[in-house]
This record gives C-alpha cells, sequence and structure tokens, in this order.
C-alpha cells in the first residue's frame, strides 16, 4: 500500500541544477513537497527554494528550516511575499530556533528562543497578513510598517508557519501558534509519542484540537537493492550530524560516550576523510532504528513506522545513492 501523503527534503549533496530535475520528477510521481534544508554554513534556503517554484505547477516548496535569528523581520516577510508570487498558495515557511555552537560561532546569542519565536511568528503573520504593523518586543521592534505592495497582489498571503522543533518547550509553543511542525530526522520513531503529548498541551491552550496541526517529519532515507550500501550511506551522514548537532544527539537516544568519541575525530567542518574514521562508531542497529535505510521494502516498512507515531507526511531525505530509486519507491502514483 502507498503512502498518500509524501515530500522530499534537499540539502547540499547535489547540484542544484539536478535538483530541479528531481523536484520536477517527485511531481510526476505526485510528490505533495519539496523542502530545502538551511542548517550548516553551505547552502541557503531561499535561492533554491526560488528555483523549484518556477519549475513547478503544484508542488508545495518549504524552508526546512530557517533560522529566525539572521534575517531581519521586514526582509523576512518581504521574502516570502516573493517567494508566494512566484507560487501562490504554494508557499510554506518552515523556521525554527538553530542551534550551538553554530549560532554562537557566527555571534548569536540565542537567549530565550521560545519568546523570540513567538514574536517572530506573530509578526511575520501579521505582515503576510497585510496588516500595518507596530510591535515593541524584546526582539522585534518596528513602527507601522507594512508590505508595500504596489504593483502586483495587494490581498493576504497563504504562507503557512510551520516551526522546526526538538525540544519539549519549543514543542508546546508550537502547538499552540503554528500552523504546523516539522519534527526531526535521526531520531527513533517512538520520538514521535511524547513529541505529540507536548505538541497536544499547546494545541489545547490555543483552543484547537491536535488533528489541526499538520506534523510532516524529516526522515533520513537511503533506498539501494544493495542494503549494506544503503546502510553506509546513512552511516556517514549519522557519524556528522551525531557530532555536529548536539539538539539532534540528544533526541536521537544516543549515548554521550558515543558522541563525544565521534566528536573527539571530527573537526569543524568535518571532512570527509574524518567521517570515514569516525563512522565504525555509528552500528548498523543504530542506522536502522533512527534512519529508513536499506532496500525499497525496508525503508517503506520503517517509514510508515513514524506514520504509525503520528506523523502526518514524512519527508524524505535523500542521503545518497539514486534518488529517482527513492522517489520511484514511495511514489503514492505506484
Amino acid at each position: 500500500m502507498s503512502i498518500p501523503r509524501v515530500a522530499l527534503y534537499l540539502q547540499d549533496a547535489h547540484d542544484l541544477r539536478d535538483g530541479l530535475e528531481y523536484v520536477k520528477y517527485a511531481e510526476e510521481k505526485g510528490f505533495e513537497a519539496v523542502w530545502q534544508a538551511e542548517s550548516r554554513l553551505v547552502r541557503d534556503a531561499i535561492v533554491p527554494m526560488a528555483a523549484y517554484a518556477a519549475v513547478t505547477e503544484k508542488l508545495k516548496v518549504g524552508s526546512g528550516v530557517i533560522n529566525n535569528w539572521t534575517r531581519n523581520i521586514g526582509l523576512l516577510a518581504s521574502t516570502f511575499l516573493t517567494l508566494d508570487d512566484i507560487a501562490p498558495d504554494r508557499i510554506i515557511c518552515g523556521i525554527g530556533a538553530w542551534w550551538d555552537p553554530l549560532a554562537k560561532n557566527v555571534g548569536i546569542d540565542r537567549r530565550k528562543p521560545l519568546k523570540a519565536m513567538r514574536e517572530t511568528v506573530e509578526v511575520l503573520r501579521r505582515l503576510l497578513n497585510m496588516e500595518r504593523v507596530t510591535f515593541h518586543g524584546e526582539f522585534h521592534q518596528v513602527e507601522g510598517i507594512e508590505l508595500d505592495v504596489v504593483h502586483g497582489r495587494r490581498e493576504p498571503r497563504h504562507v503557512p508557519i510551520y516551526i522546526g522543533a526538538t525540544g519539549p518547550k519549543m514543542m508546546e509553543l508550537t502547538g499552540e501558534i503554528a500552523d504546523g511542525v516539522v519534527l526531526n530526522y535521526c531520531v527513533p520513531p517512538e520520538y514521535n509519542d511524547q513529541a505529540l503529548e507536548k505538541l497536544e498541551v499547546g494545541t489545547k491552550r490555543a483552543g484547537r484540537t491536535l488533528d489541526s496541526l499538520d506534523r510532516p517529519q524529516l526522515v533520513v532515507c537511503s533506498v539501494d537493492h544493495d542494503r549494506q550500501a544503503a546502510f553506509d550511506t546513512s552511516r556517514e551522514l549519522l557519524t556528522q550530524y551525531l557530532a555536529q548537532q548536539p539538539h539532534i544527539a540528544k533526541a536521537s537516544g544516543v549515548s554521550q560516550e558515543i558522541v563525544d568519541e565521534i566528536q573527539s575525530i571530527l573537526g569543524w567542518p568535518a571532512t570527509h576523510e574524518e567521517i570515514k574514521q569516525a563512522k565504525h562508531l555509528v552500528s548498523d542497529d543504530l542506522v536502522e532504528r533512527i534512519t529508513a535505510s536499506g532496500t525499497p521494502d525496508d525503508a517503506r516498512a520503517k517509514v510508515r513506522e513514524y506514520i504509525d507515531h503520528g506523523t502526518t507526511c514524512p519527508i524524505l531525505y535523500p542521503v545518497g545513492g539514486d534518488i529517482k530509486l527513492l522517489i520511484d519507491t514511495f511514489s503514492p502514483l505506484n
């Protein structure tokens, strides 16, 4: 049985022009959306999103996710207004609180991340609703600003806001204020059970139900007819991310001892040689537990586990190999 809602996640492991072909193929095969990463200091999300929007007709295009610290709120709103001009009613703003040490290393003090996110979502939503906004908060100070559309559509823009949440407090806030949550990758399916409990706390606070909150989830996915080859591809990605993104390492349930040992080998940024040197520390059991890796049947079975634990739309992150095979494997049209 096919999975009715499925999306593609692209990061930086492919040529940008190849990405255009992947998203067009995903659209042909019935995928719902493409989400573009913006995490490490490698590939901006907005430029690829504009390109994907321009070469597709129905596919939704989301940021998966940008952070709420580095773009002025007026620029952020005008950016998503512009994307909506390219692909009306197909753009999703996925936004997250970023992570240390990367944020700290570029001079960002992530203090009061919950309050900062609440202010960002409120002001962004009001601006995209074409309101004239005055807001004096701790993180955003705006006086009588609005999206200054002279040529083009002046009506409110339908750009849903999804928060990329990992920790329990951000989950609660997401349930309260967002249109959806982007659940993280490199976590076991049962991680979602507690996440859904926290999301429901927030939805109840806002007087709505959990079912009203869309819950797509990033899922690392490596599909190959050679099961071990697929596992080895995912192993390299896990080696890098468990060392460089501590919030993911914590959510994954990996022991701190393993994380410390990987970190002792990897520099910043990690080289391919360092990743190869440390990847033996990531076991097959771990790959199987927190990714959808293996043959097409293996990958489909694992993704269904995430759906059984509350995911509404898997966002598949192809970490290597034949991306068209992955798209074919999960095509709702099959």
